[in-house]
């Protein structure tokens, strides 16, 4: 976030919110692997199951790590940026 905004950068929540987040991308791709290397039944509903709650903890996962990321680089910059001072 220091260097979105030394570039002056205004829309560096975006960046504090979803590089945390993409811990649950990197989580969702890695249950495609593991996935792949059960011996799980063919069954659709398996299928379905298994990517739907995936969906979903991945999903929360942005939102919670998104969230943490976000508020604590928004105090960061409230931080440095309170130490300024003008005169």
């Amino acid at each position: 976030v220091y260097y979105q905004l030394c570039a002056e950068n205004h829309r560096w929540w975006w960046f504090a919110f979803f590089a945390p987040g993409s811990t649950a991308l990197y989580t969702f791709l890695y249950s495609l692997v593991w996935f792949k290397s059960l011996e799980a039944s063919r069954m659709l509903m398996t299928y379905l199951l298994y990517f739907g709650y995936m969906a979903l903890i991945c999903f929360s996962m942005l939102l919670i790590f998104g969230t943490v990321g976000a508020v604590t680089s928004f105090w960061f910059t409230r931080k440095i940026f309170g130490t300024i001072k003008v005169d």
